[in-house]
């Protein structure tokens, strides 16, 4: 009995597609890991000290595949629907969110470390202001220091979550998560994001307790 021969099927031609494909498998594990994740956050599966260090690897490492594939993928969330993937905490916590659950909605009754909190708010603030006055304003430079300035925020136990100052920088990363890390941010736009930025950090220092 004669067996036909099996050949191996390709999807690609040649090295540059392989690699296109090769991402794009990666995109898809991420998404579909981070919406994992998340499930098993909710459902109190991992610990919150498990959660939160895996989910900001998973949100650099989509950040970076986001960025080399910005000209193949310019829309992730069709990527997500070609695909048929069905994600959504997934999407929210990559596209929208860009920082752990545990950061977004950390609060704590503990005065302990305040001071060394509320000095990296200072720090935080004031580098983002000074950049922007500088003209750094592409989105590789004015994303790290939105999402120091959120982590920083997320430690000052006073603040609450709906603090002005903590809406308008999770907006503001929101933004920059739907842009390319080449791009930069117009002048209206930069101009928009200081005034945010000068209104949160007044806010913030009205927050603090007033020594007697």
């Amino acid at each position: 009995m004669a067996y036909a021969e099996q050949r191996e099927v390709r999807l690609w031609h040649d090295k540059r597609e392989r690699e296109m494909y090769d991402n794009f498998a990666d995109l898809f594990a991420i998404i579909k890991t981070t919406e994992k994740l998340e499930k098993a956050y909710v459902r109190d599966v991992v610990s919150a000290k498990e959660y939160e260090p895996a989910c900001s690897k998973l949100i650099a490492q989509f950040r970076t595949l986001k960025t080399a594939l910005k000209d193949i993928v310019p829309d992730v969330e069709q990527f997500a629907e070609t695909y048929k993937m069905d994600c959504p905490a997934a999407l929210n916590r990559l596209l929208v969110s860009g920082v752990p659950a545990t950061v977004e909605h950390k609060s704590t009754s503990s005065d302990a470390g305040t001071a060394s909190a509320v000095a990296e708010c200072v720090q935080y603030f004031i580098t983002s202001m000074d950049a922007l006055k500088l003209n750094m304003l592409a989105v590789d430079q004015v994303h790290p220091m939105m999402n120091d300035l959120i982590l920083a925020l997320s430690k000052v136990p006073q603040l609450s979550p709906d603090f002005v100052g903590k809406v308008k920088v999770k907006e503001w990363i929101a933004r920059l998560n739907r842009m390319s890390a080449s791009e930069e941010l117009t002048q209206e736009q930069a101009r928009q994001l200081s005034f945010d930025l000068e209104m949160s950090y007044n806010g913030f220092i009205q927050s603090l307790p007033k020594s007697s």
